[in-house]
C-alpha cells in the first residue's frame, strides 16, 4: 500500500524541479509527470521524487487535518501502534 500525503508547493526552479513541504518536511521533486500547470501554493501527491498529481486546496488541507489527527490519536494512545501506523506516530504538531 502506497499512502501519499499532500505536499504545498514552495518553490519551482527553470528546471521544474520544485520544493514541497510535507508536514512540516521538505523535499525535492520533478513536476516532469504532471501535464497541468503547476504554481507555488499548490498541493501535489508525490511518488518516488515525482509529483504525480495536483489535486484541489480545500481537499489537501482536509487531508491534512485527518492526517494529523490519526498522529495526535497514536501519540495520545487513543490508537494503538499495534493497529498499524504507517509512520505517523513519529509526526509532530
Amino acid at each position: 500500500m502506497c499512502l501519499s500525503i499532500p505536499s504545498k508547493v514552495i518553490s519551482i526552479d527553470e528546471n521544474n524541479f520544485a520544493i514541497v513541504e510535507t508536514l512540516g518536511v521538505k523535499r525535492g521533486v520533478s513536476l516532469d509527470l504532471i501535464a497541468e500547470p503547476i504554481s507555488v501554493g499548490d498541493y501535489v501527491l508525490i511518488h518516488v521524487g515525482f509529483a504525480m498529481e495536483k489535486i484541489d486546496t480545500k481537499y489537501a488541507l482536509e487531508s491534512l487535518e485527518i492526517y494529523k489527527q490519526i498522529a495526535d490519536d497514536m501519540n495520545s494512545g487513543k490508537i494503538s501502534a499495534d493497529e498499524g501506523d504507517m509512520g505517523l506516530a513519529a509526526l509532530k504538531n
